[in-house]
């Protein structure tokens, strides 16, 4: 019996790794085909002024706890992205360094009497300031509730429909959020957006603007490169045609506000609160039968530093997977459901066999 066992697991093995190089290959080629028709649009699509007339408003909301190193840059960073019509919402979540103070100093913040809407509940907000320099900067101090907290304080104060989510320690290039919008403006049944995630190490970043790309020399950040690069450029890439994106990622992504509140904002209690929020919107639309699109394109460029020991990506992927299996668990219902789609009958098994239970079945093969 103990033979029969082995050789039952070996196929076991082989069955899964055919399924995994199958399903890499396909989206491979999906991503492919979009990166073609990408190629082939029209060119005066990415000028500049490309819908500027008709370009939708967007709230930039940034939660920071303890940023008092690098808020100021990353608040810069964001005064500086090409946009029409932004708003700029740092959500200072209990923060126990200066962070607010570093804030009130270099954008000489003052208290702002703003009708202050809560359709998600939240902990308590303490203040709301607006910078005196700055007219499209807004700052939001409250209670300490962790991040997805202070995404949902951010939602409540936006006053666009649009919404974009980004981490305080991340550097968007110029022109992102006019590319990341396009999905939008062309299509209305869109109700969020992902873009590509860069690996800043070996960059040069000054004031919170990229100056120059590099490679890494730390060899971990060098492998996580084209980590990256199979996850956004050729997973979700690949899943996006077929609307069956699963994750967005917390660092960059677009949403519109009204789908979001709908959903209930983004779960306190998991750890990838990201993928949660986006597998939720994909649970409730199927559920409900509505026209829903969630979107990727390959342009928007937001830039994050990796890494470069074993023990903080060790911590890392532990909380990566651990909000993958949440994420899943919490969403089930999606599985296999009648109304349940590619998202349901095929972009969620393949996550859960080959993303959730990997790390199980790979090192035992």
């Amino acid at each position: 019996w103990l033979t029969w066992l082995i050789d039952a697991g070996q196929w076991v093995f082989l069955v899964y790794f055919i399924g995994l190089s199958v399903t890499y290959i396909g989206l491979n080629m999906l991503a492919l085909r979009e990166l073609g028709r990408d190629a082939a649009m029209p060119a005066d699509l990415n000028l500049p002024g490309y819908g500027a007339a008709m370009a939708p408003g967007i709230s930039l909301i940034a939660p920071a706890y303890n940023e008092e190193a690098n808020i100021a840059a990353s608040v810069r960073s964001m005064l500086q992205l090409d946009y029409p019509d932004i708003e700029i919402i740092v959500v200072n979540d209990g923060s126990r360094d200066q962070t607010l103070a570093v804030l009130q100093r270099e954008f000489e913040l003052q208290a702002f009497p703003v009708a202050y809407r809560v359709s998600i509940p939240v902990e308590t907000v303490r203040g709301i300031y607006r910078s005196a320099r700055h007219p499209q900067l807004l700052v939001i101090d409250k209670a300490n509730g962790g991040k997805a907290d202070a995404l949902n304080a951010g939602i409540n104060a936006a006053r666009h429909d649009l919404f974009c989510a980004v981490d305080a320690d991340s550097v968007l290039q110029r022109d992102s959020l006019r590319r990341i919008a396009r999905p939008f403006l062309e299509d209305h049944r869109v109700v969020a957006c992902g873009g590509t995630i860069r690996i800043a190490n070996g960059c040069v970043i000054e004031q919170g603007f990229l100056r120059s790309v590099g490679v890494p020399h730390n060899l971990l950040a060098r492998i996580q490169v084209t980590e990256y690069l199979r996850a956004f450029l050729f997973g979700r890439l690949g899943w996006a045609p077929l609307n069956a994106l699963l994750i967005i990622s917390g660092a960059f992504g677009l949403f519109r506000r009204s789908a979001v509140v709908a959903a209930g904002g983004y779960r306190r209690s998991t750890i990838g609160e990201d993928m949660e929020l986006v597998a939720r919107m994909h649970r409730l639309g199927r559920e409900t039968g509505s026209d829903y699109r969630i979107a990727y394109v390959p342009d928007p460029v937001c830039w994050t530093e990796a890494p470069e020991s074993l023990a903080v990506l060790r911590a890392q992927r532990v909380r990566w997977q651990r909000g993958l299996l949440e994420s899943l668990w919490l969403n089930r219902g999606l599985l296999f459901s009648r109304r349940g789609g590619l998202v349901g009958w095929l972009a969620f098994p393949v996550m859960l066999v080959f993303e959730g239970i990997g790390p199980l079945i790979e090192p035992a093969a």
